[in-house]
C-alpha cells in the first residue's frame, strides 16, 4: 500500500511546532521529523489581549520556512491548528489572513475541547496501554502554557473533563508584577494553584479512587527528558516527582536556567509547571504517571488517519461525548427515564427519516446530545427553562464538539419549546470561521431547524413522561411518517402534542407526521 506523507502544524502558546508523518494502513503512524520554535505568543495574549506585530512577523518567518520543509518531504496533505495563544487574541482574524497571504498556510483555530480531544487520540493509538489503564479511576492531566485540562475516566467511560486557568504562562503573567523571595514565589503559586483545584476536588472528586494519572503535553515531557528524573520506561512515581518538586522549589529562576540548560524564558515556567502536577499528584492520591509522549501534532496525525481510515483505534470516542453528555444531564438533575426514550424516539425519526434531512452521523451525534441536554436549564428555572439550558450548554465544555457544534446544540434546545425565528438565530462563530468547516450562516440555521423538528416531535411522543409509545413503529408512506403504537390506554395528551408539533416538522421536511393508535381488538 502507498505511503501517504502527512504533516501537522500547531501554533502552540510557547512555540510552533512542525511534526512529519509517514501513514500506511499496515504500518500506522510513524513521526519521521519534528521541529520546535520557540516563540512565546501566549505571553502578548495573555497580557494584552493581542499579538505584536514582532511576534507576527517571527511566526510567518517560521512558518515560511516549515513550508519548504513540508515541500522537501513531498507532503501531501496538511493540517494546521492554533490554540489558546490565537484565540483568545482580538486580531486573530488579521493574523491568520497574515498567515494565509504570506506562507499560503490555512491555520485554523480550534476550541479548547477539540485540542484535548484530538490529544487523547494520540494517547489512544498506544490502545493496549490506554485501554488497560482507563478501566481503573483515571485522570488525564495537560498542564499546557495557556492552560490546564483534567479529565477524569472511570470503567473506560469518561466523567468529567475541565478546564483550569492553569497553564504556566499566565500563572508567570500573574506573579510577574509581585516581587518576592523564592519561598514566596513558591507559595504564591501554590495558593494560586490549590484555590483552582479545590473547587474540582470539591465537585467532581467527592468518593472517586483514581488510581492512575496519565501526563500529557510538553511541560511533562520536558520534566521528564530533559531533567535528570528517575523513571521507569516512561512512567514517573510520585516519590521522584516529589524529590524534584523540592530541590526545584530552592531554586531562583538564574539557577534553574544555569542548572538545567534552558533559556531564561522557559526557565521562568518550570517551577508552575513542576506546582500543578505536584499538587494534581497530591490531590487525586495517585502514585505513578504514565507519560506516553503525546504532542498535540501527534494527535492531529492520528486524527487525520482515522477521518481518512489509515487507522482504527479500538476505543470509541463517540461513547465518551456521550458520556460526558449524560453526566452533565445528571449534575443537573435531568429526568433520566425521559430522556432514554426520548433518545430512542428522536434517533429513531432520524433514522428513518435519512432520506429527506440529508444528514451524517456528526448530525446524529448533535441531535443524542439536544435530546440528553434539552431540560438542564429546569435546574434552575422550571419557567424559563430553555434559555437557562442555552446558557448552560454554551458555558459548558463538551469534550470532543467544537464551539460551532456547542452552539448548534444549544439554539435546538432553546427552540425546542420557543418559536423558531430563522432571522433571529444567534450565533457567536465568526463568519471565517465557518467557511472553515464549509458551512455558511444559512447551513447552519437549516441544520438547526432540522434537529429542532425532530426533538420537538420527539418530545411530544412523550409529553407524560411516561413512556406511552416505546413500542411504537415507523415508516415512511408516500409524504407522510407513520408512526405506529400498541398502546392500550388513554394518550390524548401526547396525541394533542404531536398534532401541534407536527406542523413545523412538516414545514421543515415536507413530510407530515402521523401518530396512529393501534386497537387491540
Amino acid at each position: 500500500m502507498a505511503v501517504r506523507t502527512f504533516a501537522a502544524i500547531d501554533v502552540g502558546s510557547f512555540e510552533l511546532e512542525l511534526g512529519i508523518y509517514e501513514m500506511t494502513y499496515k504500518t500506522g503512524i510513524r513521526r519521521i521529523d519534528h521541529i520546535r520554535h520557540v516563540i512565546a505568543l501566549g505571553k502578548d495574549t495573555y497580557s494584552t489581549g493581542k499579538i505584536s506585530y514582532e511576534l507576527v512577523e517571527e511566526m510567518c518567518q517560521v512558518l515560511e520556512e516549515f513550508v519548504q520543509i513540508m515541500k522537501s518531504y513531498k507532503v501531501k496533505d496538511y493540517r494546521a491548528y492554533a490554540t489558546s495563544a490565537m484565540r483568545e487574541a482580538h486580531n486573530r482574524q488579521i493574523i491568520l489572513d497574515q498567515i494565509r497571504v504570506r506562507t499560503g498556510l490555512t491555520v485554523r483555530i480550534i476550541s479548547n475541547s477539540e485540542q484535548r480531544f484530538i490529544s487523547y487520540k494520540a494517547i489512544a493509538a498506544k490502545a493496549a496501554e490506554f485501554n488497560k489503564i482507563i478501566q481503573k479511576g483515571t485522570a488525564i492531566v495537560d498542564v499546557g502554557f495557556g492552560s490546564a485540562q483534567l479529565s477524569l475516566f472511570d470503567k473506560d467511560s469518561l466523567v468529567t473533563t475541565q478546564n483550569l486557568p492553569l497553564g504556566t504562562l499566565r500563572v508567570r503573567g500573574l506573579l510577574a508584577r509581585i516581587p518576592a523571595t523564592v519561598e514566596e514565589h513558591k507559595q504564591h503559586i501554590e495558593e494560586i494553584v490549590d484555590n483552582e483545584l479545590f473547587t474540582f476536588r470539591k465537585m467532581y472528586l467527592k468518593d472517586r479512587e483514581i488510581t492512575n494519572l496519565i501526563g500529557i503535553g510538553e511541560n511533562i515531557l520536558y520534566i521528564i527528558n530533559r531533567l535528570d528524573l528517575n523513571t521507569y520506561g516512561d512512567k514517573v512515581d510520585a516519590a521522584t516527582m516529589n524529590r524534584f518538586y523540592q530541590r526545584m522549589c530552592q531554586m531562583t529562576t538564574d539557577q534553574i536556567e544555569e542548572r538545567f540548560g534552558v533559556n531564561s524564558e522557559y526557565a521562568s515556567l518550570l517551577l508552575p509547571s513542576v506546582v500543578v502536577y505536584k499538587r494534581i499528584l497530591e490531590l487525586t492520591g495517585a502514585e505513578m504517571f504514565w507519560v506516553p509522549g503525546i504532542r498535540l501534532c501527534d494527535g492531529i496525525a492520528a486524527e487525520y488517519a482515522s477521518e481518512n481510515k489509515l487507522v482504527k483505534f479500538s476505543h470509541n470516542f463517540e461513547n465518551d461525548i456521550l458520556a460526558a453528555s449524560r453526566n452533565i444531564a445528571k449534575r443537573y438533575k435531568c429526568h433520566t427515564s425521559h430522556n432514554q426514550v426520548l433518545e430512542q424516539y428522536a434517533l429513531c425519526i432520524f433514522d428513518n427519516m435519512k432520506k429527506f434531512h440529508g444528514l451524517g452521523q456528526r448530525e446524529r451525534l448533535m441531535l443524542q446530545i439536544a435530546v440528553l441536554l434539552h431540560a438542564c436549564g429546569k435546574f434552575i428555572s422550571i419557567k424559563n427553562s430553555n434559555e437557562c439550558s442555552y446558557n448552560i450548554i454554551m458555558s459548558t465544555e463538551i469534550i470532543g464538539l467544537s464551539h460551532l457544534e456547542r452552539e448548534i446544540i444549544a439554539n435546538v434546545v432553546r427552540y425546542n419549546i420557543r418559536d423558531f425565528d430563522y432571522d433571529k438565530v444567534q450565533l457567536e462563530t465568526q463568519v471565517h470561521q465557518e467557511e472553515d468547516i464549509g458551512m455558511s450562516r444559512n447551513a447552519i440555521t437549516i441544520l438547526i431547524a432540522k434537529l429542532t423538528a425532530i426533538l420537538r416531535l420527539a418530545n411530544s411522543m412523550d409529553r407524560s413522561h411516561r413512556g406511552k409509545l416505546v413500542d411504537c413503529r415507523m415508516a415512511i408512506r408516500e409524504n407522510e411518517l407513520v408512526i405506529t403504537t400498541g398502546y392500550p390506554g388513554n394518550m390524548a395528551l401526547e396525541a394533542a402534542s404531536f398534532e401541534q408539533k407536527a406542523d413545523f416538522f412538516e414545514e421543515i421536511f415536507g413530510i407530515r407526521p402521523i401518530l396512529r393508535q393501534k386497537r387491540r381488538v
